[in-house]
C-alpha cells in the first residue's frame, strides 16, 4: 500500500498534541511491559502492521519474550501473563472495543482488585492513545519499516 500523506507535516499541531499524551504516560505509573502489552494487544486488534512491529520491536528490547508476543492475541487462554496483566488486557480490548460493552462492571471490578483509581485511569489513557495513533497509522496508510 501506497502512504497516504505524513500526517506530521500536514497537521503538526494535533501530531503534537499526540505526543503530549505520549510525554504523560512516560510520566505515569505504568510500566514499559504494561505499556508495550497495550499498544500492542490493542495494534493487534486494530489490525495496524506499523504499531504491531513497532511495539512488538520495542517490547522485545526491553525484555518482552518472544512466547508472551506470540502469544499474546490468546492471552485468555495462557498462564504466561499474570492476573494483573490479564485484567490489563481486559481493559485493553474492552475499551478498544467500546462499541460492543463498554468497559464492563466485571472488568472494572476485576481491575480494582489489582490497580488504584488514579492507575485504572492511567490504563484508560494509555489504551486510548494507542487507539488514536492506530488509527491514524490506518488511515494514511503508514508502512512498516524494512
Amino acid at each position: 500500500m501506497e502512504n497516504r500523506f505524513n500526517i506530521q507535516n500536514v497537521q503538526p499541531e494535533a501530531y503534537n498534541a499526540m505526543y503530549g499524551l505520549e510525554a504523560y504516560l512516560t510520566a505515569s505509573q505504568l510500566t514499559k511491559s504494561q505499556k508495550e502489552l497495550i499498544k500492542i494487544r490493542a495494534s493487534q486488534i486494530n489490525g495496524c502492521a506499523f504499531c504491531i512491529d513497532m511495539h512488538t520491536k520495542d517490547a522485545l528490547k526491553s525484555g518482552e519474550t518472544t512466547q508472551r508476543i506470540f502469544l499474546l492475541n490468546a492471552w485468555q487462554e495462557t498462564d504466561k501473563f499474570s492476573a494483573e496483566e490479564k485484567a490489563l488486557l481486559a481493559i485493553t480490548e474492552e475499551v478498544t472495543l467500546i462499541h460492543q460493552h463498554g468497559l464492563t462492571e466485571i472488568t472494572y471490578d476485576l481491575a480494582k482488585k489489582f490497580f488504584s483509581e488514579e492507575l485504572i485511569a492511567q490504563i484508560i489513557m494509555a489504551v486510548v492513545t494507542i487507539n488514536a495513533w492506530n488509527r491514524i497509522a490506518i488511515s494514511t496508510r503508514l508502512p512498516v519499516a524494512g
